[in-house]
């Protein structure tokens, strides 16, 4: 093999690898990274429909609290951080052990997927996501859902996968919440894109610098 096909082997081997992954059951993403299992929703089942009564509470609280005061901030999909504690509290108030989740480390983590574990009056553990959207954002192409694979993964535990998204209308440059949709993930399918990506020590290499103004 001569050094022009050995290179164009290689550029069709990258090319496969780059491909993107479609409709792929965050079920089976869940389990080959974590171990554990998406529980389904089951509406026949009383524990779960006490569970949904009591997300139903937690989310509306949790939207007259945000009212109250409103969220200051640049685009409504950035609000989803601001609204995560009022959720987790009011989940709190209505007896659930509510708290950001703990890796497989046992290290408590704020950044990634998902954003609260909480248990029900069952004793179960639920895992809950809170985002935000308004109504031209809602039936977009744009990417919403990110999850991305950790040697210390977030989810230690068979759970319910929950997704909460507040509706968000700005009035004043201060964002209030119109409503709310409440979403179970058993079913939800994901994309994978591979991307390409470098560090700063690698990026400011003196090779690279044709000029500085410092």
């Amino acid at each position: 093999m001569n050094d022009d096909e050995y290179v164009k082997q290689l550029e069709d081997v990258i090319k496969k690898m780059l491909a993107p992954l479609k409709d792929i059951p965050l079920k089976i993403v869940i389990k080959s990274i974590s171990g554990h299992d998406i529980i389904d929703f089951d509406k026949n089942n009383p524990d779960d429909t006490n569970l949904l009564e009591c997300l139903i509470k937690a989310c509306k609280k949790a939207m007259q609290w945000i009212n109250e005061t409103g969220i200051r901030t640049a685009r409504p999909n950035e609000a989803g951080n601001a609204v995560e504690p009022y959720v987790k509290q009011a989940l709190i108030n209505l007896g659930c052990k509510a708290h950001t989740p703990t890796t497989i480390s046992g290290k408590e983590k704020s950044s990634g997927y998902p954003d609260i574990v909480f248990t029900d009056s069952s004793g179960r553990i639920n895992y809950l996501e809170c985002k935000t959207f308004n109504e031209n954002s809602l039936n977009s192409s744009f990417r919403s859902f990110y999850l991305s694979p950790s040697n210390d993964f977030k989810i230690t535990a068979d759970a319910h996968h929950f997704l909460v998204s507040f509706k968000m209308e700005e009035n004043q440059s201060v964002f209030y919440v119109k409503g709310f949709k409440l979403l179970t993930l058993e079913r939800l399918k994901v994309d994978v894109k591979n991307e390409f990506n470098t560090n700063n020590k690698e990026l400011y290499k003196e090779e690279n610098i044709l000029f500085e103004y410092l």
